[in-house]
């Protein structure tokens, strides 16, 4: 059944090699190590990450405890991985299996590298929440025994940093989970997914700014008139422009959701929104060429001599029998009945 389906991979070209077992296994070392990065982002999850000291009259920690979360992180992974995984495979299982496989690798490394990026990066700086002081339940009495900067105890009104050892709340609440605030990880792994599916909603369904070619040179004047640049694209369909930017604003929702919810400041959740969109950008261009030229189709598959490396000097990943079967034809440019030249006669010509 497996090796049944591998043979449904389409080429990239007429010379490309069919899709061997080589490539079938290159592809599932790329899945692997991709599950292999998310469970390194969850290792960084499960650290204890660092805990800044701060003041006990910073008004940007004194925020209520929010204990219902609008969004929570199970929600946040259904809404931006699960959904968007599953309607990729209801879309395209019945077509291009290589098509099914490449969304699901794209939406799948944008998801897992910002989470592991995410959750490394909150354990390394350690900025306490919005709300870390209702979490913390400070010895208020004994302040001076938890001082570690500021000139409070020699300036009076000048602030007092303390350590977070003044806290009487050692629960995961506060030790595990009030002190990562930057960034915002519903923002960055919600814009990862979704702003993938939307980019990946844009090219099958060709949702995009029209497209303006070069225009060759002609004198013929009628040929002019069919070149003109207003008959070269046209807008896509609206409802196909909401339906793309749907998910880009269930993004901007979950994002939301932090600010209001008392978790994150408003420069975490701004990087971590364009650290989501970063890296969804980067994914979906792994998998797809732009949306101006790629016509909906993804890139095709990696050749059978460049499953799991490429040498110094080949073109491509798609192999040199692609390039080797390119034949460059020299001719003069003939004249046409009108006594023109016929730029179009010394063009290059592809063998078949």
């Amino acid at each position: 059944m497996v090796l049944s389906q591998i043979k449904a991979f389409p080429a990239l070209s007429r010379g490309h090699a069919s899709f061997t077992v080589s490539v079938f296994l290159s592809y599932i070392l790329d899945w692997i190590l991709i599950v292999g990065v998310a469970l390194i982002g969850y290792g960084f999850h499960r650290v204890e990450p660092n805990h800044m000291p701060f003041s006990l009259d910073n008004v940007d920690f004194s925020y209520p405890y929010t204990e219902d979360e609008t969004v929570s992180s199970g929600v946040m992974v259904v809404v931006s991985l699960v959904a968007p995984g599953v309607l990729i495979a209801l879309l395209f299982w019945r077509r291009k299996i290589w098509e099914w496989n490449a969304g699901w690798l794209g939406l799948a490394l944008a998801c897992a590298s910002v989470f592991m990026a995410t959750e490394g990066l909150k354990d390394l700086y350690g900025k306490p929440r919005p709300d870390m002081l209702a979490r913390c339940d400070p010895d208020i009495e004994n302040i001076a025994a938890y001082a570690v900067g500021g000139l409070g105890q020699k300036l009076a009104g000048a602030p007092t940093l303390v350590s977070w050892d003044i806290c009487r709340n050692k629960s995961d609440t506060l030790k595990m989970n009030g002190f990562v605030s930057f960034p915002s990880g519903h923002s960055s792994f919600g814009f990862a997914g979704l702003t993938y599916f939307s980019l990946w909603l844009c090219s099958k369904f060709s949702v995009k700014f029209p497209h303006l070619a070069h225009s060759p040179f002609t004198q013929d004047l009628r040929a002019r008139d069919r070149l003109a640049i207003r008959a070269q694209g046209a807008a896509p369909p609206i409802y196909l422009v909401i339906l793309a930017f749907v998910p880009w604003a269930v993004a901007f929702f979950i994002s939301a959701s932090r600010w209001f919810d008392h978790r994150h400041h408003g420069f975490d959740i701004i990087f971590g929104s364009v650290m989501g969109m970063l890296f969804a950008w980067v994914a979906f261009r792994l998998y797809s060429p732009p949306l101006e030229r790629g016509s909906g189709w993804s890139w095709g598959a990696r050749s059978r001599d460049h499953a799991f490396f490429k040498a110094i000097g080949s073109p491509s990943n798609i192999g040199d029998d692609n390039w080797s079967s390119l034949k460059v034809v020299s001719r003069e440019p003939e004249m046409t009945q009108n006594g023109e030249v016929d730029l179009e006669s010394g063009r290059r010509d592809l063998a078949e």
